[in-house]
């Protein structure tokens, strides 16, 4: 009964601050948090009046360990399909090197342990600490990014803003993009169908490795689909995500159209996305477009990166406290080993 107590208190917390900002990144924890707690909580009090819940829950915690191997193996196979169809850069490669570190990692635990006795079973320790801290932020982003995706958001845009994502060597659009521009079109359609009027925005500058820049080549796509060109705002100068907002909220407020706005980005990109223009104090929420299957996994995995490198000082504050205590421990070990 205490984990379905437990449970309550988070889904109400998730409640609360999902309608103070869909956009908060915590509202992913105590959404995950909701759900283990009274998964958990439910199987425990059938448990006690069903011998086949008992087994359930049995089965449930032998599963944790095999679906870790299985985790492992998706990713090492991802991370070897992510270097055949994209190439050998180091974001291609997170799938890969995630997968050979669920495997690594209990390996060189054990190692310490046997190698440094007290010494490794503190440092042991930390490392189980520190990726089930990972491990429970990284899934508190999965599953959130994907229901962030799938809200629907009430709001009433002055215009869609379209992010861009590179072009072909011959300056159109890629597949992803399309996704993206598509994506755009359907959200634009629908508010027109409302009898609401709002702009299409593609946002990209030109890279070093491009012809011209992503806006003008997604103007280009749109027009192609019928959009007239009055209902396109070109923003040719970013070529950052923080930049597309950026400029893009400059140049609509330059154009005197006021109101929120609608992003329109990759789904595995929302949640970032939305986190980002909820800290530069932009009135927007972001719809995602659906992206190859196999390119998900690492994509996630470069999106939760990304987000620890912005929100570092969480990441110290929270694990930052027993780092230091695993410090002074091994410090103490060693000073009682030195004669």
């Amino acid at each position: 009964m205490f984990l379905l107590v437990v449970a309550v208190v988070f889904a109400v917390c998730f409640a609360v601050s999902r309608r103070r900002d869909p956009r908060l990144l915590r509202n992913g924890v105590f959404l995950t948090a909701a759900v283990v707690f009274g998964v958990l909580g439910t199987l425990s009090v059938a448990a006690d009046r069903s011998p086949v819940a008992l087994v359930v829950l049995a089965l449930l915690m032998l599963a944790l360990p095999v679906s870790v191997v299985v985790f492992g193996v998706a990713l090492v196979a991802n991370g070897v399909t992510m270097l055949r169809k994209e190439g050998r850069s180091l974001g291609n490669q997170l799938s890969l090197i995630a997968g050979v570190l669920v495997f690594a990692l209990p390996v060189l635990a054990v190692l310490v342990v046997v190698w440094f006795g007290a010494v490794g079973v503190t440092v042991a320790a930390l490392v189980a600490l520190v990726s089930a801290y990972a491990s429970a932020a990284f899934v508190s982003f999965a599953v959130y990014s994907v229901v962030y995706g799938r809200m629907r958001h009430g709001l009433v845009p002055t215009a869609v803003v379209v992010h861009g994502a590179g072009l072909r060597p011959d300056g159109t659009v890629t597949p992803l993009l399309r996704g993206r521009l598509d994506r755009a079109l359907t959200v634009w359609r629908a508010e027109t169908a409302r009898g609401n009027r709002p702009l299409l925005v593609p946002s990209g500058g030109q890279g070093s490795d491009e012809v011209r820049s992503e806006a003008a080549a997604m103007g280009e796509y749109l027009g192609a689909q019928g959009v007239p060109a009055e209902a396109v705002l070109l923003e040719d100068r970013s070529t950052t995500t923080r930049e597309n907002i950026e400029r893009s909220a400059v140049l609509l407020r330059e154009a005197d159209r006021h109101g929120p706005l609608l992003l329109v980005t990759s789904d595995y990109h929302v949640l970032r996305t939305a986190s980002l223009a909820r800290r530069l104090g932009v009135d927007a929420q972001v719809v995602g477009a659906r992206t190859a299957r196999y390119y998900v996994p690492s994509a996630f995995l470069r999106e939760f990166v990304a987000l620890l490198v912005e929100h570092r000082w969480v990441t110290v504050i929270a694990i930052g406290p027993f780092v230091v205590l695993a410090a002074a421990v091994v410090v103490g070990q060693l000073t009682q080993l030195v004669p």
